[in-house]
């Protein structure tokens, strides 16, 4: 089963079993409440009556005013009253009486002391009969002025009556309660569908575009939203994008390394063969090969570096170590190389920098790395000027900036990326491949500081600065 239908199915399983709970709870409720109900109305009414009649027996000195005292109050009516009284013991009278009132609710039969019936108003009962047991609830009547009973008032809820009422009552709160049931359901089920479409429409985008990916076709997902999901496409994109920048890349490396390998091979097998075939001397040859070997082996050493990195295994040996000392060492390691290419390299800093704690191998293999490419990329008469000053107390800034080929704006958020290299690198023909600031940055972080790189665009430079903590 599709994840959307388990959406689906769980969302309209829940409505449907809270609807059904609140329906039965609801009735069960309700039809509790209509029994105490009833039984209230018996009591209420029996004692209310009592103390009515109470009032009525003693302002009158007996029982002759106790119908009006009942017709005003609702439990028989004047037509009957009248023939209670004039045709008492009529078996017609007492049958249109019952007709007349059969509607009635509540039975209300009214027994002197002496046992006999003072007044039915259902006229059920004869008026000085005796009175049979009587079901309902039974409330004295008392003489107020005399503080004694004179009879009781038996109060006879009708309770087929309202429980019938209460069926239907209940009934149809149960019809509109399904009904608004059903309506809840149709409206769970419509948003349940809407939202599971929501919800998985972007997996199965997101899916699809995966296989995409492993095919080796490029893939965007969709951010409609700002959401989990909107933000899933998103971070989705930028893997994308990541992934493509790194095919590139490894591109880029198969052919940097191919021909940065080719390269000194290829001499190494001209020079052999030279030297073989009696065409080079062997003070030539040697020299040659052991240039191109070096080349090789730097190579090597620069992705025995990057693994090292990669892994977390730089381990730093930490000595304190002169700035300025530091800096005029490697302007003077690098002055084969900048007079080769006919590059001015120049040391800008005071002889008073503070002494650090440094790993003097390590931060001479990132500044190797930056002056290489500045003497690599600064074309003949140009120069390249190391800098060094401490920004407040506390950081001390090393640049090397020089006037070469300079970095496009577009190039500049990848110059720190590995394997990569600019066009302008690659046009004119620079070496490297593309590992040196890579190296260079994971050195300074390890010191706790950063590599940043400037440009102005081609043509027009480039400034590497190197923040280290003091």
């Amino acid at each position: 089963m599709s994840l959307r239908w388990r959406i689906m199915g769980s969302t309209v399983l829940v409505v449907v079993v809270t609807v059904l709970v609140s329906i039965g709870v609801g009735y069960y409720t309700t039809q509790t409440n209509l029994g105490e109900f009833v039984d209230e109305i018996g009591d209420d009414e029996a004692t209310q009556l009592a103390r009515s009649l109470s009032r009525e027996y003693t302002a009158a000195g007996g029982w002759e005013t106790v119908g009006s005292s009942l017709s005003e109050a609702g439990y028989i009516s004047g037509e009957s009253l009248g023939e209670a009284r004039h045709a008492e013991g009529s078996e017609t009278s007492a049958v249109e009486s019952s007709e007349a009132l059969h509607h009635d609710r509540v039975r209300i039969v009214i027994v002197g002391v002496d046992g006999r019936v003072v007044t039915d108003n259902l006229s059920e009962l004869s008026a000085g009969a005796a009175a049979p047991d009587l079901e309902g609830r039974r409330e004295a009547v008392f003489d107020l002025n005399a503080d004694q009973p004179v009879g009781h008032v038996y109060v006879d809820v009708n309770r087929d009556f309202l429980s019938t009422e209460s069926d239907g009552f209940l009934n149809t709160l149960l019809y509109i309660t399904l009904v608004g049931g059903a309506l809840t359901v149709g409206v769970a089920v419509l948003l349940a569908a809407w939202l599971s479409k929501r919800i998985t429409a972007p997996v199965t985008a997101l899916t699809e575009a995966t296989q995409s990916i492993a095919q080796g076709d490029a893939a965007r997902l969709p951010v409609a939203s700002s959401d989990e999901l909107g933000r899933m496409s998103a971070a989705f994109n930028q893997m994308t994008s990541t992934l493509e920048t790194q095919r590139e890349l490894r591109r880029r490396l198969i052919n940097d390394v191919s021909h940065e390998l080719n390269t000194p091979l290829s001499v190494i097998l001209l020079e052999a063969r030279g030297l073989r075939d009696g065409l080079q001397s062997a003070e030539s040859a040697s020299d040659h090969i052991i240039e191109e070997v070096d080349r090789l082996r730097g190579l090597v050493t620069d992705l025995d570096w990057l693994a090292e990195t990669d892994h977390g295994e730089m381990r730093l040996s930490l000595q304190e170590c002169s700035i300025h000392e530091l800096l005029a060492a490697e302007v003077e390691r690098w002055q084969p190389q900048w007079k080769a290419r006919q590059v001015e390299l120049s040391l800008q800093a005071p002889g008073d920098l503070p002494a650090m704690d440094l790993d003097p191998m390590r931060i001479s293999q990132a500044l190797g790395n930056v002056v290489g490419n500045a003497i690599g990329c600064t074309e003949a008469g140009g120069s390249v000027v190391m800098r060094a000053g401490l920004e407040g107390s506390e950081t001390l800034a090393v640049s090397v900036t020089d006037d070469g080929i300079g970095i496009d704006p577009a190039d500049l958020p990848h110059v720190f990326d590995r394997f990569y290299r600019t066009d302008q690198s690659r046009s004119r023909g620079v070496g490297g491949t593309g590992l040196g600031l890579a190296i260079t940055r994971a050195i300074v972080e390890a010191h706790g500081g950063t590599t940043t790189v400037t440009s102005d665009g081609p043509g027009h430079g480039a400034t590497v600065t190197i923040r280290l903590p003091v």
